[in-house]
């Protein structure tokens, strides 16, 4: 089991806190294979050939956790060894409700060893595995105002924020400068953390 590297802070993220990471430069992100996607409000959890753990591999038992691994019980027996799929799991609400989702688990990472692989075939992966990846909100070349024209587009009622990166692989050592996410500011709302409150669903779309 390996825990899922930090995404650092855009600089312009209004809710990053003093215990977050932030880019210290946009170097890395100006490609003209920029995939910005939206930033989903749940637990961050990874699957591997063996099960699946949230980004802690020590993480301790909640129920909203026995959906995903039963999810990924159909899962872990198609991965090798030295890949994994991480995602956010979204049975439990958290600071934001949602009523419509197509997945209780949406994925947004395909890594072999230490290798993120690249966006579309991450979303071949994803197809052949039965995964829902994360929406996409932009796909196309760096821009000055980017960033900023997403975040004004931003719906601050149902959206946390963005996460943009480089559609090409690169090495999880890379992350600090090949991908950043933009959350809204005060994201979140409540001083009682969700796994200590009591638990409530979120929604699937009715099909």
């Amino acid at each position: 089991m390996k825990k899922y590297g930090r995404t650092f802070h855009l600089p312009i993220s209004l809710g990053a806190t003093s215990n977050d990471k932030i880019m210290s430069s946009l170097e890395g992100l100006k490609v003209d294979d920029l995939v910005i996607t939206e930033k989903m409000d749940g637990e961050n959890t990874t699957i591997h050939s063996k099960g699946t753990h949230a980004r802690s591999p020590d993480s301790r038992y909640h129920p909203s956790r026995d959906w995903l691994k039963a999810f990924a019980a159909g899962v872990s027996p198609q991965l090798a060894d030295n890949e994994r799929i991480v995602g956010k799991n979204l049975y439990a609400q958290h600071s934001i409700g949602y009523e419509t989702l197509p997945s209780f688990f949406m994925g947004f990472s395909w890594i072999i060893g230490n290798d993120i692989q690249p966006w579309d075939e991450t979303l071949l992966r994803f197809e052949e595995l039965g995964i829902t990846p994360v929406v996409v909100l932009y796909s196309g070349q760096f821009t000055d105002r980017l960033f900023e024209d997403l975040a004004d587009q931003l719906n601050l009622e149902k959206q946390e924020g963005f996460v943009a990166r480089v559609a090409s692989g690169f090495t999880e050592t890379e992350m600090p400068i090949r991908m950043g996410k933009y959350v809204r500011a005060n994201h979140v709302q409540s001083e009682t953390h969700w796994m200590k409150s009591e638990l409530v669903t979120n929604r699937l779309a009715q099909n």
